[in-house]
């Protein structure tokens, strides 16, 4: 008698969350993930320095912010140091931003929308949860709720550093999850910036810079070259943006947005993949480094830090970065794969997600950022929501170190699984287990001892 297979066997698999990513793509996110990991050291290091020079000496420091440099007309550039860094090193940032979306959308994790779910609902509920919890803990008096938006940045620089501090091998396809998310969570920050933190807007201006855009688009789509005409429209563009009272970060999201990042004909690297092939370095080494420099020195005392966790404003920062944003990329992860019946990858556990999640919780650079544009006029409690997100980013980094800890020798495993090269061919074993031609190829390197001929074998 011979088994017969059930009726009603099932003919799909479930899609598998956190699974191993394309070959490609794991190239392109070990590249991204290792200029971001060194400007993520530099990241940290900045902020140190920025932290010894306003203590040890804070004269020095304000007077370095408060200096001016710039033409005053005709667009009004004579801004200070502070300034330039914030409107300026960070647009170069977002511009990157920018092309990393683009290419999301068009080849990465973003590109279909079952792919796209997960990261989309990750960064949403992890911008929605901490943003609500801020506004609960300030909706009395004394509260500020206009900075709800500062706790809901992720910085993965800031994370990653963490990463290489603490030596952990996390598994690819987490990482990936983790740049996606920032991705996201990059441009809804931006939109939060460009509609919440704008005012006085000058449409002259706003049309001469959106002309300026529709210029540049054209330009990259007839496939003129040469960074010595993108670059002064760029600039242009910039200054426009500035004047019209949109934050002028927006002007670089836009154009790394505009950047084509697909590939036609024999083209090895789409125009965007090399610009920002070029550019990555110069914000990841130097731009958020710098910012870092001129946001992140802010005075640091017992009073200070009791402050932190008494008065409502700082106490939702912190709140929102260590709660917020956990609680809302592990619940939302796990609500869309219980609703879309997605099984997590066999060799992870949602232990490595929640990890994961209280790591997004470092929110330095944006959140620096929305601080300062939050209470512009209102220095002191800038300072203090500073400090609050110093300490709040502190706190996710020193939590996520320990959950990280204890599974390190597990991902160790993993990661030495994923890059295994028994031919050396420079294309990992897991890629090629199906190939008759590499199995045979292992099988005939393993018949030999190191020393021996592989024609006699001895």
């Amino acid at each position: 008698m011979t088994d017969q297979p059930p009726v009603h066997e099932p003919t799909t698999r479930r899609r598998q969350l956190f699974g191993r990513l394309s070959l490609p793509e794991r190239t392109f996110i070990t590249d991204a993930l290792r200029t971001e990991t060194v400007g993520g050291m530099l990241l940290l290091a900045a902020a140190v320095v920025a932290l010894i020079w306003a203590n040890v000496w804070p004269h020095a420091y304000e007077s370095m912010l408060d200096h001016t440099v710039g033409p005053s007309a005709p667009l009004h550039l004579d801004l200070t140091l502070a300034d330039w860094a914030k409107d300026g090193l960070l647009t170069i940032f977002f511009f990157v931003a920018g092309i990393e979306l683009k290419r999301e959308f068009v080849a990465g994790e973003l590109r279909t929308p079952s792919a796209a779910l997960l990261p989309v609902i990750a960064a949403v509920c992890g911008v929605a949860v901490p943003a609500i919890l801020f506004s609960l803990v300030n909706s009395g008096s004394g509260g500020h709720p206009g900075g709800w938006a500062i706790p809901t940045a992720t910085d993965i620089a800031f994370a990653l550093g963490v990463l290489a501090v603490v030596g952990s091998h996390l598994p690819s396809a987490l990482r990936a999850f983790l740049l996606t998310l920032a991705v996201v969570d990059d441009l809804i920050a931006i939109l939060i910036i460009a509609i919440f933190y704008s005012s006085g807007i000058k449409f002259w201006a706003l049309g001469l810079a959106f002309a300026g855009l529709v210029l540049f688009w054209f330009l990259h789509r007839r496939g003129v070259k040469g960074w010595y005409l993108f670059v002064p429209l760029a600039v242009v563009v910039w200054a426009l943006m500035h004047e019209s009272g949109i934050h002028a970060t927006v002007a670089g999201v836009a154009m790394g947005l505009m950047l084509r990042c697909h590939r036609e004909g024999d083209e090895q690297h789409s125009p965007g993949e090399h610009i920002e092939h070029l550019v990555r370095p110069i914000s990841a080494g130097l731009a958020v480094p710098l910012f870092a420099l001129f946001a992140a020195g802010v005075s640091i005392s017992g009073p200070t830090l009791r402050e932190v966790f008494t008065q409502a404003t700082p106490l939702g920062i912190v709140i929102g970065l260590l709660v917020g944003k956990t609680v809302g990329i592990f619940g939302g992860t796990w609500l869309a794969a219980r609703f879309t019946r997605a099984e997590l990858n066999p060799q992870l556990k949602w232990a490595d997600l929640f990890a994961v999640s209280v790591l997004a919780g470092i929110g330095f650079t944006v959140s620096l950022l929305i601080s300062e544009l939050a209470f512009r006029n209102d220095l002191e409690l800038a300072d203090r929501s500073k400090t609050a997100v110093l300490v709040g980013s502190l706190l996710c980094a020193l939590v996520a170190t320990v959950l990280l800890k204890l599974r390190n020798r597990h991902y160790r495993a993993l990661c030495d699984e994923e890059d295994r090269d028994s031919d050396g061919d420079d294309v990992p074993d897991v890629y090629q287990e199906d190939d008759p031609a590499w199995r045979a190829r292992v099988s005939e390197t393993a018949r030999h001892l190191p020393g021996e001929s592989p024609e006699t074998g001895r």
